[in-house]
């Protein structure tokens, strides 16, 4: 009734191919509706275009090149209310 080296370790196989299949399928789901998040935390969009043209809208409106209102507009079409 004694175990040899195969069977002995089976169980660790089994464990790391079920966690496998579990993360696949968590990033599956994830991905396919739209849960992942990449770069700056933003959804899938070009998140580094977005950024930058975020960073652009936000140095403008520090050296004074549009109003207040215009970059809380341009700030809204961006996405990036907050």
């Amino acid at each position: 009734m004694g175990f040899d080296m195969g069977t002995g370790w089976m169980w660790l196989f089994w464990l790391l191919l079920t966690i496998g299949v579990v993360l696949l399928a968590v990033v599956t789901v994830r991905a396919l509706g739209g849960g992942i998040t990449r770069g700056d935390g933003r959804d899938g969009r070009a998140s580094g275009e977005q950024s930058r043209a975020r960073q652009v809208l936000d140095e403008r409106y520090a050296r004074g090149e549009i109003s207040t209102e215009e970059y809380q507009e341009r700030l809204r079409v961006l996405g990036g209310d907050s």
